[in-house]
């Protein structure tokens, strides 16, 4: 056996394979829920699932899968074309930064990194959708609060899927 054969991790199986960008679609889908609230702040599910899928599991996504599944984001949410698709490949690759960095992680240490990517994401969303003079920070603030404290639901989430794929 070769050194760079010990080096790459196996594949995951088929069923795993499908089960996590499956589950990223289903939650950028949850925006087209419709929800009667006074104040919009849906956390954006699809990249909280991307995110917890890539904390938890980093050999599920290659680094290009952000780009098809942020393209389908931004058609089912309304967003400018493209802009999940940029700021989704950006979290990720930031991610594999801090992933080269770091050599040890715990929970703490991944939910600050998705806290830093779905606030990132957010105030880019907003600079690339809003015009600057919209009054749109407080809410926005509040949205990145809740989806910041939704994390480790969709981490567990994540986890269960991957744990009932593997048994499947």
């Amino acid at each position: 056996m070769s050194v760079d054969t010990l080096a790459t991790p196996a594949p995951p199986r088929t069923r795993t394979r499908w089960v996590a960008p499956l589950s990223v679609m289903l939650g950028s889908l949850i925006t087209l829920v419709p929800v009667v609230a006074t104040i919009p702040v849906l956390p954006p599910f699809g990249l909280l699932m991307l995110m917890g899928w890539r904390l938890h599991r980093p050999d599920i996504f290659r680094t290009w899968a952000c780009v098809p599944l942020g393209l389908f984001d931004d058609l089912v949410s309304g967003q400018p074309l493209g802009s999940a698709t940029m700021l989704w490949t950006l979290c990720f690759l930031a991610v594999d930064v801090i992933d080269t960095r770091l050599v040890w992680r715990d929970f703490k240490q991944d939910w600050l990194v998705a806290a830093g990517a779905i606030g990132f994401a957010l105030i880019g969303g907003r600079l690339i959708a809003v015009p600057l003079g919209a009054h749109v920070d407080t809410l926005l603030m509040l949205q990145a609060l809740a989806s910041v404290a939704l994390y480790p639901l969709v981490t567990r989430m994540c986890a269960g899927l991957d744990r009932r794929s593997d048994r499947l």
